[in-house]
C-alpha cells in the first residue's frame, strides 16, 4: 500500500504511446509553474485539467476550523482536477507547485473527447483513476491501526520508492516538504514527526539535511512501519 500515493511510477502520462502524448499536447498548452505557485484554487470553476510532466504539487485542503491540510502529493506523469470537472463542476481542493512544475493544460471538454477517440488512452485514464481509488480505501483502513510514528515511516519509504536515488549511504529523497507537510500527509501531528525523525536520526535508521533525507536502514524504517495491509 503507497500511503498518499504520488502516483503510479509512470502517471497517466507515461501510459500513454507517443502519438496519443503528440495528440493531447496539441490539444492543451505547456506552462511552467515556480515552486509555491499556485495552479488552481478551492472554489474555482473546474474548466480543464493538469497533466504533470515535470514536478509535485500539494493538494490542499482547509478543514472546519479554517486550518490548511496537505490531503496528497501527485507527481511526474500524475493528472490533476479531473475529478471536479465531472463532478461539482468546481475545485474541491487548492493545488500549490512544491518544486518547479511543468503542467499540460487541457479543457475538460476536449479532454473528454480525447478518452472518447483513444481507447488505449481511456483505459490508462481508468487504471490511474482505479488505482488512486484503491491506494486512498488502503490509506483509510491503514490510519485505523497503525501510530502516527508508522504512518510516517510509510510516507517516508514511499516517497523513497517513487523518488528515492541510491547513494553509498543510502538511499537519498529529495524533501521538499516542511515537516508540517509531512504530518499531513501521514495523519499525526508535527510533534510527532519531530520526535520520530530526531529518534531516528540518533539511531542511524535516516540522516536529515535541509529539504533532503537518506534512508540509512531500509531495513529498520520498514521494521518501524510494521505490516502493510
Amino acid at each position: 500500500m503507497n500511503l498518499q500515493r504520488v502516483g503510479p511510477p509512470q502517471g497517466f502520462w507515461g501510459l500513454l504511446t507517443g502519438a496519443e502524448q503528440s495528440v493531447l499536447s496539441g490539444l492543451g498548452r505547456m506552462s511552467v509553474f515556480p515552486p509555491g505557485a499556485t495552479l488552481c484554487v478551492e472554489g474555482d470553476p473546474a474548466t480543464h485539467v493538469f497533466i504533470l510532466v515535470a514536478g509535485w504539487v500539494k493538494i490542499l485542503g482547509v478543514t472546519s476550523e479554517g486550518h490548511q491540510m496537505v490531503l496528497a502529493l501527485r507527481g511526474h506523469g500524475d493528472i490533476v482536477g479531473e475529478v471536479a470537472g465531472e463532478a461539482t463542476g468546481y475545485r474541491t481542493a487548492t493545488v500549490q507547485a512544491v518544486d518547479t512544475v511543468r503542467a499540460l493544460i487541457v479543457g475538460h471538454d476536449k479532454f473528454s473527447s480525447f478518452l472518447d477517440s483513444y481507447l488505449g488512452a481511456s483505459h490508462a485514464y481508468r487504471r490511474t483513476v482505479t488505482q488512486r481509488w484503491i491506494d486512498t480505501a488502503a490509506m483509510l483502513r491503514i490510519r485505523s491501526a497503525t501510530s502516527g510514528a508508522q504512518r510516517l515511516a510509510l510516507l517516508l519509504l514511499d516517497l523513497a520508492g517513487q523518488h528515492g536515488s541510491g547513494t553509498p549511504g543510502g538511499v537519498y529523497v529529495a524533501m521538499p516538504l516542511s515537516q508540517e507537510d509531512l504530518a499531513s500527509l501521514a495523519g499525526t501531528s508535527r510533534a510527532t514527526v519531530t520526535r520520530a525523525l530526531g529518534n531516528w536520526r540518533q539511531r542511524g535508521v535516516i540522516r536529515t539535511g535541509q529539504r533532503r533525507i537518506t534512508i540509512k536502514d531500509l531495513g529498520a524504517l520498514r521494521q518501524i512501519a510494521g505490516p502493510r495491509t
